[in-house]
């Protein structure tokens, strides 16, 4: 990955780190953060002083940034606050916007990226401005007439705030929206607090995006999977210069406590509406490969994400399920009322599957192979519920390569040195280990 040789000068203020500090090229700053603490034995039952003494293992529980409030609370007191916020944005299990509103500070406004503030909007369907019933709080939508807030929104606040969980896949869009945010806040000269939180996929893993096929699900030079958290995907914006003009957005970060890319962690809110299982999260990033084939991951089910199947393969496999209009889910599913057959990865093994550290390749040659119609098994001119399996691989190279059975070795080997060349990269902003 080419890397620009132009010195940057990034303002940032890491909390948790007690780090506060402006510097040319991002480094890995310092951590206090672990996943797990040693812990000397009961002192009443210590062994002689010349033996060492047994030690146990306890885990550190995570704390995410919005759950520090005592890292922020003085920073926003005082303050006119905007929050971009989602139904994932919790301190504790309450809505983070009434838990700030309750310990009085002034929420003027509210940004609502795709889904909706509160989560009850389809994927891809546009949402309009609005004003919370719990709140009273103006609701302004990021997903609907404009993408980021406007000068007329930003003159309305001192501070924004981000607060938004993030699955870790290039095709999910909240970083999209996290980039937007930080252009208007860089344009505006406004501050923006990002409230970090876990990664629940931080493995790096598949084809680095070809920009030529930029596009809403793929806006940046990453692989499928990124391996980041907001905070430290925030950075990497900065630091690679992707905002208009290498512009640089002013950031203060709070920490994740007790957190590293190897920790597991299973989301305490659904993201959205068709991640709505800690399964469908952990698969999402190799199942919504299949969007761009004509084979179901499950939309229209209540367990999208987590099975896969296609009318044409009855006989081959005896699972089944059948698409519904869901209506905040999937309204009209590929396969609309027709019986599907393929497999149920709802008990497929979590442990397994995180532990891996790579995207399912497997299930795209098993269905390619299996389905009798090749010609039209990519073929997104079928259906608008399909989508182009080159934008969401971000590579043309993939469809291709199954089609001429290509090896999985082989096609991982067509993803290098690119993607070790972002691994690399990807070193200069890391939070955590």
């Amino acid at each position: 990955m080419k890397r620009n040789s132009i010195s940057r000068l990034l303002l940032l203020i890491v909390v948790g780190t007690s780090v506060s500090c402006a510097f040319k090229q991002p480094s890995t700053p310092k951590t206090d953060t672990t996943p797990t603490a040693q812990v000397g034995a009961d002192t009443a039952a210590s062994p002689p002083a010349n033996k060492p003494s047994p030690t146990k293992t306890v885990t550190k529980q995570i704390i995410t940034g919005a759950d520090q409030t005592d890292q922020y609370l003085s920073f926003m007191k005082g303050k006119k606050v905007g929050m971009v916020v989602n139904l994932t944005s919790i301190i504790g299990s309450k809505p983070s916007v009434d838990s700030l509103l309750s310990l009085d500070i002034n929420i003027v406004s509210i940004f609502g990226p795709e889904h909706g503030f509160r989560g009850n909007a389809s994927a891809g369907t546009k949402v309009e401005d609005s004003v919370d019933p719990a709140s009273g709080v103006p609701v302004i939508s990021l997903y609907g007439k404009k993408r980021k807030p406007s000068k007329e929104d930003l003159d309305a606040v001192d501070l924004l705030v981000f607060d938004i969980q993030d699955v870790g896949a290039r095709f999910y869009t909240n970083i999209n929206k996290l980039r937007d945010v930080m252009e208007a806040c860089a344009e505006h000269n406004k501050e923006l607090l990002i409230l970090d939180r876990p990664n629940p996929n931080a493995y790096v893993d598949g084809p680095i995006l070809d920009m030529s096929l930029k596009s809403g699900i793929g806006q940046f030079p990453i692989p499928i999977t990124h391996g980041m958290t907001i905070g430290e995907f925030a950075l990497m914006i900065n630091g690679e210069g992707w905002l208009p003009g290498k512009a640089q957005c002013r950031l203060k970060i709070i920490k994740v406590a007790n957190y590293t890319h190897d920790t597991p962690y299973t989301l305490p809110v659904n993201p959205s509406p068709n991640l709505n299982s800690a399964q469908s999260v952990l698969l999402y990033p190799s199942l919504c490969l299949f969007e761009g084939t004509i084979i179901s991951q499950g939309r229209g089910t209540y367990m999208p994400f987590s099975v896969l199947g296609n009318p044409d393969l009855k006989g081959k496999y005896s699972f089944s399920f059948t698409p519904v209009g869901i209506p905040g889910m999937s309204e009209t599913p590929l396969h609309q009322n027709k019986a599907c057959y393929g497999l149920d990865l709802r008990q497929y093994d979590k442990e397994t599957l995180r532990k891996t550290g790579k995207i399912n390749l497997a299930w795209l040659f098993e269905f390619y192979n299996a389905y009798p119609y090749k010609e039209k098994f990519f073929d997104f001119t079928q259906s608008k519920e399909m989508g182009n399996i080159d934008k969401l691989a971000g590579t043309k190279e993939l469809k291709q390569q199954i089609i001429a059975g290509k090896t999985e070795k082989q096609i991982r080997q067509s993803w290098e040195p690119a993607l070790s060349e972002y691994k690399q990269m990807r070193k200069e902003y890391l939070l955590y280990p």
